[in-house]
């Protein structure tokens, strides 16, 4: 599970719930990330939507193997005025250079510009990234306030 087993994920089979290290938020971040989860599609990718342990947390789930959700992240340690941004229906996603050079596999997306960083990780098995991005990229939009675009 490389990158996605050091955030914390433990997925434990389609019928259960997905465990994720969801971020300890207060205030404006909270309110922020209590929207956007409570927005998301029931479909991303094509799978559906799954129940996330804890059930209050600012995240959220599909399929099986699991894409996860976690809004109110810090900004990727990668990010800086030099990385590049594959924006999608208005949303900026950043995907660490490495990961769009290596081609299919896991990757981790992260939304860049809005009041609060949303981290999608997402298994090899849902490879290209774009359906994904596609899915989610209204409602973060609609949820979270833009900042700055990232172009």
């Amino acid at each position: 599970m490389g990158a996605v087993a050091c955030l914390g994920l433990i997925a434990s089979g389609c019928a259960g719930s997905v465990e994720v290290d969801s971020p300890e938020l207060t205030g404006a971040a909270a309110e922020d990330c209590r929207t956007l989860v409570d927005s998301l599609p029931d479909r991303v990718a094509d799978q559906d939507r799954r129940e996330v342990t804890p059930a209050d947390g600012f995240a959220a789930a599909w399929g099986d193997p699991a894409i996860v959700l976690r809004c109110g992240v810090p900004q990727p340690s990668g990010f800086d005025e030099f990385a590049t941004c594959q924006v999608v229906n208005d949303v900026g996603w950043y995907v660490p250079e490495e990961q769009i050079e290596r081609g299919a596999g896991e990757i981790v997306m992260t939304t860049i510009g809005f009041a609060q960083n949303v981290q999608v990780m997402l298994p090899a098995e849902y490879w290209p990234p774009a359906t994904a991005m596609v899915d989610l990229s209204a409602s973060v939009k609609q949820s979270l306030e833009e900042i700055q675009p990232c172009v």
